[in-house]
């Protein structure tokens, strides 16, 4: 094998932590539904106070903007290996049946490498939050757009379910949505930099297909749910299915409104 590949393999997958780790409600960090509530009331309450404050915040964009280039390079940097750990781990614990990232069997279990990225990909939306934070200290208010809130708040929920429900199809999701972080998180660093690239609609383009990729596996996912045994999590997959529809109207209208009327 090879030795980058092996030593990746080593502590992205087989590592004690992660090839032992088990979702536990009520002893993993984040696992009751009380905390869930909590923090998504609290991200929408400090939003909606801090955005409808006339005052402006004395931070200048010297200090601002390193803030957020650490940010931008972190999630960056979190999504790249958050991808990475969760692709090796389908490669090499579920290579000889990849019917099963489609859909896990009734009465899965949320343990092993797989359960532990989808954990540390909940983690990561919490510290999403930042983005909005950052977004407000910087006077830049009509940035703070309702799709913008609207992701960030649910899609903690989502990855919530992906866990609570040992949701089917997850590691898909994973891997394509950390992958268009990467991108995406990449572009917003090198802007905190003084670098602004040309490629800022690739990143939207991106997203959409992501959510247009997602459908078109679900459909399977669905075949198999109802032509055999049936996929566990079936229920968090309906709420993840009805996300990503409002999510794929939301920046397909985001897209219409930013560049139909621009050159590419």
């Amino acid at each position: 094998m090879n030795p980058i590949l092996s030593t990746a393999q080593q502590w992205l997958v087989n590592h004690p932590k992660i090839l032992n780790f088990s979702w536990t409600p009520g002893l993993t960090f984040g696992s009751t539904p009380q905390f869930l509530i909590l923090t998504v009331l609290t991200y929408l309450t400090f939003t909606l106070l801090l955005s409808h404050n006339s005052i402006s915040f004395p931070i200048g964009p010297n200090f601002l903007k390193p803030i957020t280039a650490i940010q931008s390079f972190t999630l960056f940097l979190l999504s790249l290996i958050m991808a990475i750990g969760c692709t090796l781990s389908i490669i090499y614990h579920h290579k000889h049946d990849l019917t099963h990232i489609i859909c896990f069997p009734p009465h899965t279990k949320p343990s092993g490498p797989l359960f532990f990225w989808a954990y540390i990909f909940y983690l990561s939306k919490i510290l999403e939050f930042v983005d909005t934070l950052l977004i407000i200290l910087s006077n830049s208010i009509k940035r703070l757009t309702f799709l913008h809130v609207y992701h960030h708040s649910t899609v903690v929920i989502m990855c919530y379910l992906w866990l609570s429900t040992c949701q089917s199809l997850f590691p898909i999701a994973l891997v394509t949505n950390a992958g268009v972080h990467v991108l995406m998180y990449w572009y917003y660093f090198l802007c905190a930099m003084g670098i602004r690239p040309r490629w800022k609609r690739l990143v939207t383009d991106c997203q959409i297909v992501q959510f247009v990729i997602s459908f078109l596996i679900s459909s399977l996912m669905v075949y198999y749910h109802f032509s055999g045994v049936g996929c566990s999590g079936i229920w968090g997959w309906c709420f993840n299915a009805v996300f990503n529809a409002s999510l794929l109207g939301l920046f397909l209208d985001f897209h219409l409104k930013s560049y139909a009327r621009k050159k590419v």
